[in-house]
């Protein structure tokens, strides 16, 4: 027996295209400098080797260890996997399909739009400014239906923070409307300016964590929704039953011991030295128009013959992210910090290239 199954498909996703991951897009080399993940390996054991039983939905210990890093209490805390997984919850949570919206400020993470775009949710796109702050004004103006206001902080691909005076502006004016959700994906990176310390003053402000930055731990897949208790026990109500395995959470408890986190944050510092040097080589090649401040682990910058560029890199196996096709990122590739030596190589290739 054999039909057409497509008849059975919700129509607006017979031809949906997926979030292009680093992965996805692929590419051959030894250089990875495309995916914002660390460059560094960490050495994790896993201890509990019983694996005959369920574990617990959300492990105590392991959340008590990440409450305890972001100085919040345990019921503020939900573990999922990875940040994408809470983007998921709180369009389900918050959203009706075909009715509300989530407004998102490209150029910005994919991910927002394509988990609306999924439900069948309207995604109100309000552009950065020039400057790449936001603008509130056209904010204002476009509120009607919107549920959920997602802010990239570091915003990736462009690498900035937005001030502290502007989210509380967006948070007045969500009050009562909205949740305001800000993604805090690189924070290690700038960890001073973190807001965890605001869920006490604001009920619908959601903070976005992962693991998969600066822990290096982008192959465990483990993150992190921080919230209000009341926010917290209705996403728990839509969980998975066992969304963190028993090998995650064993790992993530060693990784936020005192011993690991001081050994993070000395990467952070490596890497933000790496950046500074980066930067500096990159101000003096001629093929670089400009290079975007950042308080993340990679770079945006604007290049002259940028797609010939970026096919030199990958074909000697130096693996970048072109970001020239995001909403006014012409020209722009973004690049993951590395470590010294892969820095070096990528700067090193690029003096040799001449058009």
């Amino acid at each position: 027996m054999i039909f057409n199954i497509e008849k059975l498909v919700r129509p607006h996703l017979l031809n949906f295209t997926p979030y292009q991951s680093a992965r996805r897009i692929g590419g051959k080399g030894n250089i990875w400098l495309n995916a914002n993940e660390s460059p560094i390996s960490i050495k994790y054991k896993f201890k509990n080797s019983n694996l005959n039983r369920y574990p617990e939905s959300q492990p105590k210990n392991m959340i008590l260890r990440y409450a305890n890093y972001s100085k919040i209490n345990p019921e503020n805390v939900l573990a999922t996997r990875g940040s994408d997984e809470g983007i998921d919850l709180l369009s389900r949570m918050f959203c009706i399909p075909e009715k509300d919206a989530i407004m998102i400020f490209p150029p910005t993470y994919d991910m927002y739009s394509i988990v609306a775009n999924i439900m069948n949710v309207d995604v109100k796109e309000i552009p950065l400014l020039k400057d790449w702050n936001l603008d509130l004004l056209n904010l204002k103006l476009h509120m009607n239906n919107v549920k959920i206001i997602y802010l990239c902080r570091p915003n990736n691909p462009t690498g900035n923070c937005f001030s502290e005076k502007v989210i509380k502006k967006i948070l007045k004016i969500a009050y009562k409307k909205a949740i305001v959700v800000v993604d805090e994906a690189y924070i290690e990176f700038c960890y001073d300016k973190n807001i965890s310390s605001w869920l006490c003053n604001y009920s619908h402000l959601v903070i976005l964590r992962t693991l998969s930055k600066a822990f290096s731990l982008a192959g465990l897949r483990c993150g992190f929704l921080l919230s209000n208790e009341k926010i917290i026990k209705m996403l728990s109500s839509i969980i998975p039953p066992y969304p963190i395995s028993v090998s995650t959470s064993d790992i993530v408890e060693e990784a936020l011991n005192k011993k690991n986190i001081y050994n993070i944050k000395k990467n952070v510092v490596l890497l933000n030295k790496n950046k500074n040097w980066l930067v500096k080589k990159l101000k003096s090649n001629i093929l670089v128009k400009r290079i975007h401040d950042s308080d993340a682990n990679y770079i945006l910058a604007e290049f002259y013959h940028s797609d010939k560029v970026f096919n030199f890199l990958w074909n000697k196996g130096i693996i970048i992210r072109d970001q020239s096709k995001k909403m006014n990122l012409e020209g722009h590739l973004r690049i993951s910090i590395g470590t010294r030596s892969e820095c070096e190589e990528l700067i090193e290739s690029l003096n040799f290239l001449k058009f």
